[in-house]
This record gives structure tokens, sequence and C-alpha cells, in this order.
């Protein structure tokens, strides 16, 4: 008999083009992927991303620290499960579509299981109109924060990732977190604003790709919320974002996070999507 070649397989720089294409016919839902590819994901051998491929039908998944799904059908999932649970033991989440990230999980979960949590619906919220042209006010005194500033910024971020994911980024040294906390400073992609010398709001551009840009960390100080501030603070960087990185901007939200969600709505989110998000 002849033997099929295998469906799943490792991409490397040649792939690039394919991946990015497969990336493309959902821009918005797949920054996060098309990112990591255009920073270097196909490089050194790391095989990041597996790609199935069969009678013409395409897909990818990002196999890294968090494991991220791109056009995965039904047909695509057990193959791809298995692909990535010899790539990788462990991984600290799985997020994307809910369509694919729980068809997926369903496979994982024997050989990874029990999650920490599974947050199944997580408004994807779009916006491609400036806020001010839609009569939000802007909060002027957002801006970059400076490579001086990273003492300020790296105890906000650390502390918006703690209440997000219920635990801290850092155990011991924050050598490793500073190094990333920092390269988002120094590329101009995380936005604050500054009172006193502490951070009262952040900000990042997470992922910029297919041009859109994904923002994620979005964090006011506890003694700051409740009085107004999130609203033009966040037309700031939606603002700054359509002005000097991409066309879209994009992000996602817990839905029990109802401040948030308003928050995003008043500034002029609209939801395009769906993410599911599981936790390890």
């Amino acid at each position: 008999m002849l033997r099929m070649p295998a469906p799943v397989r490792g991409l490397g720089m040649a792939d690039a083009t394919q991946a990015l294409e497969i990336c493309g016919r959902d821009p918005v839902s797949n920054v996060f992927v098309a990112a990591r590819i255009l920073e270097g994901g196909l490089t050194g051998g790391r095989n990041s991303v597996l790609g199935y491929d069969r009678g013409g039908r395409t897909g990818l998944c990002w196999t890294s620290a968090n494991v991220v799904p791109v056009e995965v059908s039904s047909d695509m999932v057990e193959p791809l499960a298995a692909k990535v649970v010899k790539r990788r033991a462990w991984a600290s989440s799985l997020f994307g579509p809910v369509d694919q990230v729980l068809p997926l999980w369903e496979v994982l979960a024997p050989q990874w299981g029990p999650p920490r949590e599974v947050r199944r619906n997580q408004p994807v919220m779009t916006i491609r109109s400036a806020p001010s042209v839609l009569g939000v006010p802007i909060d002027t005194a957002v801006r970059p924060a400076t490579p001086e500033e990273l003492d300020l910024v790296v105890p906000a971020a650390a502390a918006m990732f703690t209440e997000e994911i219920g635990y801290p980024p850092f155990r011991g040294s924050d050598r490793a977190y500073r190094l990333s906390v920092g390269a988002l400073v120094r590329d101009g992609r995380s936005l604050v604003r500054i009172e006193n010398g502490e951070v009262i709001f952040k900000a990042d551009i997470g992922s910029v790709a297919l041009d859109v840009a994904q923002i994620q960390g979005v964090w006011v100080h506890p003694r700051w919320r409740g009085r107004g501030l999130a609203v033009p603070a966040m037309a700031a960087v939606v603002e700054h974002v359509l002005r000097h990185v991409a066309q879209t901007v994009t992000l996602y939200v817990n839905d029990f996070n109802m401040p948030a969600l308003a928050t995003y709505r008043h500034v002029g989110f609209v939801q395009t999507g769906t993410f599911a998000t599981v936790l390890l």
C-alpha cells in the first residue's frame, strides 16, 4: 500500500508566506500567531508552528508556552493534538476562537488536565474608527512609557498579570519578566499614564500583524478605579494605535468583567468573535 504523508509537520521559514496567508483568513482572531511568525517564530529549527495540510485543507497551531489554534476544523483536531503532546509535556494555556480551543482541549485534557480554569466566553472586541470621531473624550496624559520608567511599569504589569491570571508572573528573580516588559517599553508598545511617580493606567500593544494590533495588559490602579479614568485612557490607546500602528484594534475580555466590557463599548469597540482560554 502507498503510504500517505503525515498531515501535520513542523513549519520552517520556507512556509512563512503560506502560514501568514492562513492567518489572514481571519486577521483579528489570528493576529497573535501572525505576529509571532513575523517576529521569527519559524526560525532556528524550533518548529513552534505546526501545520496541517491534507487535500487542500490547511490549518496551524502555535505550540510554545501557549497553544493557539489557527483555522483548525474538526478533522484537524486529533492529528494536531497528537503532535502537540509529542512536542510538549505541558503549556501554560490554550487560547483562541472558542470553536477551536474547546475541541482541542477535549483531546489534550487526558494528557494535560485538570485545568486551573476554563474561560469559555471571552468576547473579542474590535474597533476601526477613532474614538474622537465618535465623540469619546481622549486622555492626553496617556503616552508610550520610556525606558527610564521601566521601574515604574514593571510593578504595574505584574499587578495586572496577578489579578488576571491568579498568580504572580515570576517567583524569585524578576530578571526574565523585566526583559519581557522592557521589550514592550523599548518598542513603544507600553502606553501609560503616570501620576506622582506611579503608573495609574497601563495598556500594551501585544501583537501586531496583518494591519491588526491586539491590546493586552489593560490595567487601572485600584485607587483610581471608579473615577472615570478608564474610558478616556483607553480611547487614547486606540487613537495612538490607529494613528501609528495599525488600522484595526482588537482585544479580548472575560465575560464576567463587566466594568471592562462597559469601558470598551463606551470607547466604540464592538464584539466580532468569541475566544476561550484554558489556564493550566
